[in-house]
């Protein structure tokens, strides 16, 4: 399915957009003259053809010089455009550094930061509890609205969770604890929308809570 007929199917049901500019996996320009600018353009330029409202849009990208882009050409889309940062994840200094990046990337224009679960949560030793982690607090001080993702990726977490829930492992040991975390993500650290590969947990916990 390309773009334009998944737009239209999304449109038929009255939904928004959440389109995400893959890393490629070839080289850069391909074939020569096709750049990674272009890329990002006529994904905007797919929506502008369907009239679809950018802000309907959240454009997203792992890619930092997506985001910019965004910002700079299409500022109408950028303003929604979704840091997807998985930066805690390439070097052993990779969490650090992206605490501090926070109000730089804010002053840059940046709105959303989308880091994973478990950059958003740590532990509190001395009660036992999990509570929002210093980069949640950097991104709430930098006016940042904060997404992040994944929930239902990790299967039974008996034995702590995996690497969504990095950090705070041994303070997961049931299935229950998912709702613990989510209740950290969403209450404490005030995350506005999470990613979920199968959406009844959340949906159960947002239904209960009242959030949108």
């Amino acid at each position: 399915m390309s773009l334009k007929d998944q737009i239209a199917l999304v449109d038929s049901y009255g939904l928004n957009f959440t389109a995400e500019a893959k890393t490629p996996e070839v080289p850069m320009p391909f074939q020569g003259d096709y750049t990674q600018e272009d890329f990002a353009q006529q994904i905007v330029d797919t929506f502008n053809e369907a009239n679809i409202p950018a802000d309907r849009v959240w454009l997203q990208s792992f890619l930092p010089d997506d985001i910019f882009y965004w910002l700079k050409t299409s500022p109408a889309f950028g303003v929604q455009a979704v840091y997807l940062d998985e930066r805690a994840d390439l070097t052993a200094t990779g969490y650090d550094e992206a605490v501090a990046s926070l109000p730089g990337l804010a002053a840059k224009g940046v709105k959303i930061i989308a880091p994973s679960i478990w950059q958003l949560v740590a532990p509190d030793n001395a009660t036992g509890t999990i509570v929002p982690s210093s980069y949640a607090i950097a991104a709430k001080a930098a006016g940042l609205e904060i997404i992040t993702w994944s929930f239902e990726r990790s299967g039974p977490l008996e034995n702590g969770g995996g690497y969504y829930y990095t950090g705070v492992n041994n303070l997961v040991n049931n299935d229950g604890d998912e709702f613990t975390v989510i209740d950290v993500v969403a209450q404490q650290v005030g995350a506005t929308k999470i990613f979920a590969d199968w959406a009844a947990t959340v949906t159960y916990y947002a239904n209960c809570f009242g959030l949108a």
